[in-house]
């Protein structure tokens, strides 16, 4: 086993780390306050290799892994999670299309959104709920050349901002009358497809989260991904894997802000003529938080080896989602209580981690979620 990233990828982690601290660290208060998605650092992202890190160079990315992905995003998400969670979106409609997708979109899509210049989507969610998939009430008909789409997904992110979405639709029904779901690209502008209401959120602002109507929407039927009524297997796929991952990475992330904030207010704050580090209550929490950070640390890049490996990891990306986000409550909490007045003002980051923490909780399914899928592998694997 080995506990250590490799030379190369060090020296990636450090790159991503520099941006972030010049790029992100300066501008994510103001994104968080006045709720600004920061479109213009797409490009810069993608220029960085950041947006196609796991896409192979021909269709425009640098040809590495989800291992990598992930130590970006905890990079970004250590300074703005709202903003690591527009770019992890993004990722996550492109894995769609890499894994899933004709040889013609991967060379229509992916290049401009390697770059930045078009950003991408993957919408599942309904009113009716995120985590009843087969409920999904949005469908399309073929209709000569052209998917004709009708309904409404919500809680969207990337939703107003997205060149192309992927989207899951009802298109037939098995031999017992349940519904097939299939997977579609819908482009911006198309005609009878618009962005609805935007939602303005508790906490990771600084990404477009909203609503988007299909009415009558026409979509040329080369815009299917992957087979008829294989939707909701792809969707499932990606966010079990790439989307949890993403989870994980964002709420270590997290994590570490609240670890180092935390330590640096510590030894600069003086009560009673010492800093408070020196208080044993004060070295607990930030015992209790380093302790969390290593072990949320732990579980998502074992679980990105995993995939990276080619071996299934859904239910260790489950494991790291649970445990991140979990954490990233508790420890946010522990942060403010860690800088006392100054925890709950908003010069501070520590109030947005606690928020951004609460949002990554139903993100990429809630933690019940969670327990059910790894509760199903653990009963399999241990009787």
């Amino acid at each position: 086993m080995n506990f250590h990233f490799t030379e190369e990828q060090e020296l990636l982690r450090s790159a991503f780390a520099e941006f972030a601290k010049e790029e992100i660290a300066p501008n994510a208060a103001r994104w968080d306050a006045e709720n600004i998605t920061p479109l213009d650092i797409m490009p810069k992202l993608g220029e960085l290799g950041v947006l196609g890190i796991f896409v192979p160079e021909e269709y425009g990315g640098i040809g590495l892994g989800h291992t990598e992905r992930v130590m970006a995003l905890e990079e970004i998400a250590r300074h703005s999670a709202g903003l690591a969670m527009m770019v992890f979106t993004h990722q996550l409609g492109m894995a769609a299309i890499l894994d899933f997708g004709s040889e013609e979109q991967k060379k229509k899509y992916l290049p401009d959104m390697c770059a930045g210049t078009c950003i991408c989507g993957l919408a599942v969610t309904e009113p009716g709920g995120g985590s009843d998939v087969a409920g999904q009430k949005t469908a399309a008909v073929l209709e000569g050349d052209s998917w004709v789409v009708n309904g409404r997904k919500c809680f969207i992110t990337n939703s107003h901002c997205a060149g192309a979405t992927v989207i899951t639709c009802r298109t037939g029904e098995d031999e017992k009358g349940r519904g097939t779901f299939s997977t579609i690209i819908i482009e911006k502008g198309t005609e009878g497809f618009a962005p609805g209401r935007e939602e303005n959120k508790l906490g990771l602002r600084g990404s477009m989260t909203g609503e988007l109507i299909m009415n009558n929407a026409r979509v040329p039927k080369e815009n299917l991904v992957g087979e008829v009524g294989q939707g909701n297997p792809i969707a499932m796929k990606e966010i079990g894997e790439v989307g949890r991952a993403s989870m994980a990475a964002i709420a270590t992330g997290i994590l570490r802000g609240c670890l180092e904030d935390a330590v640096k207010f510590a030894n600069e704050r003086i009560v009673y003529g010492k800093p408070i580090a020196k208080l044993q209550a004060i070295q607990f929490h930030v015992a209790e938080i380093r302790c969390d950070y290593e072990a949320a640390r732990l579980m998502l890049y074992r679980a990105a080896a995993l995939k990276d490996e080619g071996k299934p990891a859904s239910p260790e990306f489950s494991m790291a989602k649970y445990f991140a986000t979990d954490a990233a409550c508790r420890d946010a909490r522990k942060c403010i209580e860690v800088m006392g007045g100054y925890g709950v003002v908003n010069e501070y980051a520590a109030g947005r981690y606690l928020r951004d923490a609460m949002g990554c909780i139903s993100s990429g399914g809630t933690g019940e979620i969670q327990k059910l899928i790894v509760a199903g592998d653990t009963m399999r694997k241990f009787k």
